[in-house]
């Protein structure tokens, strides 16, 4: 299975290439770089830059905000410079934030993902053969590459496209067109994936003709982790609250509803339209929150890992401790990991 490190999104950008050298020194395979405060673009290259090995996957960045030609070169020069470590990791995010705080029209996100895609890969056909770029769907219109713009081809294959998602849709699109599909931290549940996520990444797969061996899946659900005992307990506390605050978003439920926990989505949410932050987390109960999260000390996760995910999952994220002073120990429990 292969390990993924995430990525705090509070880590600033002169503090990227040491998280990532750290990342790469424990043993990781990929680095997933977040988009919230900072341009998951500009924290890639940063990390790219600094190591030598590790493979860097924004996860997600925002599509819509951006000229897709523009993401395109992006793309293409984070491959370039990195020899091929770079893959794009694309989300649609939902139509308050596309709108507010964006300030970019919304239309239907399945078929705009969709459109963005081909056009994607329509520019780097175009940078690689030189071919005329011509394509056309009901988003997007390109029909001009001069050669003075065009960056030509690259010396190894073009990175691969990543898509994620909770609702059905999202999943038949990843897998009628992605290169992999990452999972969200409130739908990663064992049941949640065999009963809705897989189903439609299956669909998908059918109807653009293939096989479910060509789309890795890699789980980003959140997991309760500490060294010791008291430190899993800490950790405990935090992910509740972290998951309340995800769960008080109706589109992030799917997971609660195959629960039979829609009320609880409910109440979340009117406490965030309320402004009540600092009691989120108490109605994330314990029972529930046993049910829906991984728990673990170092020394357990492996098993925990494998019991939750083996044959469901390709990679699996996981979140490096705090205080690097403990590496050491923690990087045989990465490699445990990957024999998984």
């Amino acid at each position: 299975m292969r390990v993924i490190a995430g990525m705090s999104d509070r880590i600033a950008l002169c503090d990227t290439a040491k998280y990532a050298q750290r990342v790469e020194a424990l043993g990781y395979d990929i680095l997933h770089v977040p988009e919230t405060i900072h341009d998951s673009m500009a924290v890639a290259l940063l990390a790219l830059e600094h190591t030598t090995t590790l493979r860097v996957q924004t996860s997600l960045t925002l599509a819509f905000p951006r000229s897709p030609m523009l993401l395109a070169l992006q793309a293409w020069d984070l491959s370039q410079m990195s020899g091929g470590r770079f893959d794009l990791g694309l989300g649609t995010q939902i139509k308050q934030n596309i709108e507010g705080r964006f300030g970019v029209p919304w239309t239907s996100p399945i078929e705009r993902m969709s459109d963005y895609v081909a056009v994607i890969r329509a520019c780097w056909n175009s940078f690689t053969t030189g071919e005329a770029l011509n394509v056309q769907t009901d988003n997007y219109k390109l029909n001009r590459l001069q050669p003075f713009f065009n960056p030509g081809p690259l010396p190894h294959d073009s990175p691969k496209i990543w898509l994620g998602g909770v609702n059905e849709k999202a999943c038949v699109l990843g897998g009628a067109i992605a290169d992999g599909f990452v999972t969200h931290p409130t739908n990663s549940h064992p049941r949640f994936l065999r009963e809705r996520c897989l189903p439609a990444l299956r669909k998908g797969q059918q109807s653009a003709g293939r096989l479910a061996s060509e789309i890795p899946i890699v789980g980003a659900i959140p997991i309760a982790l500490g060294r010791t005992r008291d430190e899993l307990d800490a950790s405990r506390q935090h992910q509740r609250a972290v998951l309340a605050f995800l769960y008080s978003t109706p589109a992030y439920r799917r997971t609660l509803e195959l629960f039979g926990w829609q009320e609880l989505g409910e109440k979340l949410q009117q406490m965030t339209r309320a402004n009540d932050w600092s009691q989120l987390g108490t109605l994330l109960t314990e029972d529930i929150f046993d049910a829906l999260v991984p728990q673990a000390t170092w020394s357990e996760l492996p098993e925990v890992l494998s019991s939750w995910f083996s044959g469901l999952l390709d990679g699996v994220l996981v979140q490096p401790p705090a205080n690097p002073d403990r590496d050491t120990e923690f990087a045989s429990v990465i490699t445990a990991i990957g024999g998984i």
